[in-house]
């Protein structure tokens, strides 16, 4: 495919490697690789020194910022966030002395739909994070996290929620809270929250 057909953007300085999928409107910026068979939806923005390793797939909207490396077994859906220098891992007892090369190895990570993983935080492999949920900068997630829930520390643990627009929720002595930025409505029932009519 000729430069001026292609309907996305690589800088000079990222390699692509052969049989990669990139959709119409992504910005791939400097020094970054995407490795063969990575899958990127429409409308992505991969920052500075960005690896997107081989077989990954991320969906469409998706934004991932400088020196973020996202493992095979990694799984983004549309609108996930991943900040600056997160990291992801996908090999759960790594040894340099007895490698674990190849896919049986990887143990699969999911990054649900509009998850934001904030700055500088980690995310253990085979957990998956929810939908909207919101990693704070440094935490250390360890377990499975809940749609909706804002999550700090190391272990990281639940201290609030937030709304799919990124407010943080208070809920009333029914259990209700609504954000205005979104225009929806929120239940928090059973330690949980879901969107409600």
């Amino acid at each position: 495919m000729s430069a001026e057909s292609k309907k996305y953007f690589v800088h000079p300085t990222a390699v692509v490697d052969d049989n990669v999928e990139i959709g119409e409107g992504t910005k791939i910026w400097h020094f970054s690789h995407i490795q063969s068979g990575a899958r990127i939806g429409k409308k992505c923005t991969l920052g500075q020194n960005v690896n997107v390793a081989t077989n990954v797939p991320i969906g469409n909207f998706v934004k991932i910022q400088n020196n973020v490396s996202v493992y095979e077994g990694v799984i983004l859906e549309d609108y996930v966030f991943c900040g600056p220098s997160m990291v992801f891992t996908n090999i759960e007892v790594p040894r340099s002395k007895y490698p674990q090369v190849g896919a049986e190895f990887y143990i699969e990570t999911r990054v649900k739909e509009g998850a934001s993983l904030g700055a500088n935080s980690t995310i253990v492999c085979g957990h998956s994070i929810g939908r909207f949920a919101f990693i704070g900068a440094g935490a250390v997630v360890t377990k499975d996290i809940p749609d909706f829930a804002l999550v700090v520390g190391n272990p990281a643990r639940i201290v609030g929620w937030m709304s799919e627009a990124g407010t943080r929720l208070a809920f009333d002595k029914d259990g209700f809270a609504y954000c205005e930025r979104s225009k929806k409505r929120y239940k928090l029932e059973s330690g949980r929250v879901k969107e409600v009519e």
